[in-house]
């Protein structure tokens, strides 16, 4: 049966990757849900959960009014809830129930944010794709109805880091690490979509000369902004100096060309294999052959862009697609709950990854921008064992 986990685990869904990225922006998400989803996303994907307030909300919905289709209860709570709050924008999302009987999300947002006069927004999640789905839908949202305009442009070459949640990059201080070097370059950060940043700070986003995009789950704000201020974007993660450096690079280069620039090319037909998100894990690819001349493939078990999956990175999103390209390898980098349908031939290589184990390995989830070393060393111990 495709599609279907008999021993590893599943990565986060669609709504919690709304939840993830909007989390520190002063909104207020609504999951339409009977509490499942929210029980969920608090207790194995939120690790900012008993850190930081967030105006969370779960619907109770019933099995009387999913059955009858009832949504006068959800609006009225909605909107009750958000005339004593005031969030800077209200955020509606789904999960399979919802789903199933038809609910019309932008619709009720509509109606909802003519209530309030509040920003809303309506997210047909169904909880059955991956976070980088509901991350994407996110921020394209922020994007459209957030980013104003006009700007004028920053006289220091500024960017807008895309795509990071802690999904992807957890709370163990990367995203600081990342701007960090950025910063080192001389590059300004003109706003982060969207841990540590802020909603003022994306209103402002058209004051940069380009997009970073770091996860997948950017790219579809990189496309809204370009189309909408002329924006180009740069993907890649920096990892490692030397991938860094092409990163910045490439990042002078879209400023004065105006052209995007694909900063993870492949590195395909390799016997290291590396499983997770298309950008970060490419550009974990790409950082280890700078450093070390060899190639490695990467297995994107999540959504990615279609100009993202080439030769060097393959949609495999089950068991049945991962273990034919496990029993070739001879390294596998994955997160500790892959192990367990890994051959015994090939050498595996821990990098926990919360978006796919949640808080099990919470405490040791690596920070590879200041870290990339120690992973280069790990390589070559467990090389030097084989």
């Amino acid at each position: 049966m495709k599609h279907t986990a008999q021993i590893i685990s599943t990565y986060s869904c669609d709504t919690s990757g709304v939840c993830s990225a909007l989390y520190e922006l002063g909104g207020m998400t609504v999951m339409h849900d009977a509490s499942g989803y929210a029980g969920i996303y608090t207790t194995h994907d939120e690790p900012r959960w008993y850190e930081m307030d967030s105006l969370i909300f779960v619907s109770g919905l019933t099995e009387t009014e999913a059955i009858l289709g009832d949504d006068e209860k959800f609006i009225n709570d909605t909107v009750n809830a958000a005339k004593r709050l005031q969030p800077n924008f209200i955020a509606l999302t789904g999960s399979p129930i919802p789903m199933v009987i038809g609910t019309d999300f932008p619709a009720l947002a509509r109606e909802i944010e003519l209530a309030t006069g509040i920003m809303t927004f309506g997210f047909d999640t169904t909880g059955m794709n991956s976070y980088i789905s509901g991350v994407g839908l996110a921020f394209a949202e922020l994007a459209k109805r957030v980013c104003q305009e006009p700007t004028t442009k920053s006289d220091q070459l500024a960017i807008n880091l895309l795509g990071v949640t802690p999904l992807d990059f957890s709370i163990n201080d990367t995203v600081a690490s990342m701007e960090k070097v950025l910063q080192d370059q001389g590059l300004k950060i003109q706003s982060n979509w969207a841990m540590g940043g802020s909603f003022a700070d994306i209103k402002t986003a058209s004051a940069a000369q380009v997009n970073l995009v770091v996860s997948a789950g950017g790219l579809p704000a990189a496309k809204i902004l370009q189309k909408r201020f002329g924006i180009p974007y740069v993907i890649g993660t920096p990892y490692g100096a030397a991938f860094t450096t092409k990163i910045v690079n490439a990042i002078k280069q879209a400023a004065a060309t105006g052209e995007n620039q694909l900063v993870c090319p492949p590195q395909g037909n390799a016997k290291t294999v590396i499983v997770g998100e298309s950008v970060n894990r490419l550009s974990l690819a790409n950082a280890i052959y700078d450093a070390t001349g060899e190639a490695a493939t990467v297995l994107c078990p999540v959504d990615s862009a279609p100009e993202l999956l080439t030769d060097g990175c393959i949609s495999a999103v089950d068991e049945d697609e991962l273990k034919p390209y496990f029993a070739e390898a001879t390294t596998i980098i994955a997160d500790p709950l892959y192990q367990p349908i890994c051959p015994d031939t090939a050498r595996f290589i821990p990098v926990p990854h919360e978006g796919f184990s949640g808080r099990v390995y919470h405490g040791s989830m690596p920070n590879l921008v200041t870290g990339f070393e120690n992973l280069l060393m790990k390589i070559n111990n467990e090389t030097k064992k084989g």
